[in-house]
């Protein structure tokens, strides 16, 4: 009889209220993990494009310096005079900053939400291609805050720059890499290098993320974030590496 009563009372179907309160939390889908991972992706996708037409304009330096600075001066004349000057540069970059702000928010929030998952350490040790990924993507990517930030003051700014902020932009390139600093030469290589590394283990996740990766695919998108890592790291090394060696003057 007891038996039989205790069985009961653990069956019984329970009812809550109409207006009881849900676990939902608040923010919806952005969230979740799975909204910070999309998050992640699609600022990523941005940065991306972001490289490829710097390297691109990059590369116009071989071309000469009245092509270099043809090219800087296209970028703050854009849509003028229907804008002023400067404002389409302005808000591509208000765009960018606001990209790496939300992609570094989402991949502190989701390596947060994994620590506190799970409290304690797993008894089997990662696979040390898995803990080479997870040092490159953090410790990467404060490589490369720091490195943008130095980067702006140089050959944006001109603050650290020889030539100063009053200078073409290709003499301010120029200077920026000129022999006797071969230490920002070997900075920008280790950066660049380090974007590469970075660049490749994020455009794999973001096709993760994004769904496009399965079984079927792996063959042909792993070679794709790595040629693409590849394509931009060598653009960029380009026209630093050959003005610290006299190719370019």
């Amino acid at each position: 009889m007891t038996a039989t009563i205790e069985r009961g009372a653990a069956t019984a179907p329970v009812t809550s209220p109409k207006n009881a309160p849900t676990s939902r939390r608040p923010g919806g889908f952005l969230r979740s993990s799975n909204g910070k991972k999309v998050v992640m992706a699609v600022t990523g996708a941005v940065m991306v494009s972001f490289l490829v037409l710097h390297m691109l304009g990059n590369l116009k330096i071989f071309l000469g310096k009245d092509s270099f600075n043809e090219y800087a001066y296209a970028l703050r004349t854009l849509l003028e005079p229907i804008v002023p000057y400067r404002t389409v540069l302005t808000v591509l970059e208000i765009g960018l900053v606001a990209s790496v702000v939300l992609h570094m928010w989402a991949a502190i929030s989701l390596a947060r939400r994994a620590r506190h998952a799970r409290p304690v350490k797993y008894v089997a040790k990662k696979s040390q291609a898995n803990g080479y990924a997870t040092h490159i993507m953090r410790f990467g990517g404060l490589t490369i805050l720091f490195f943008v930030i130095w980067h702006l003051l140089d050959l944006t700014f001109g603050v650290v720059n020889p030539k100063g902020y009053d200078s073409a932009p290709a003499d301010r390139m120029i200077a920026g890499f000129d022999p006797s600093r071969w230490w920002v030469t070997l900075i920008y290589v280790v950066a660049v290098v380090m974007v590469g590394m970075h660049l490749r283990h994020g455009v794999w996740s973001a096709f993760q993320t994004l769904g496009w990766a399965n079984h079927t695919r792996d063959k042909a998108l792993r070679p794709i974030a790595g040629l693409l890592s590849i394509v931009l790291v060598l653009g960029f090394l380009a026209p630093p590496l050959a003005i610290t060696f006299g190719v370019v003057k």
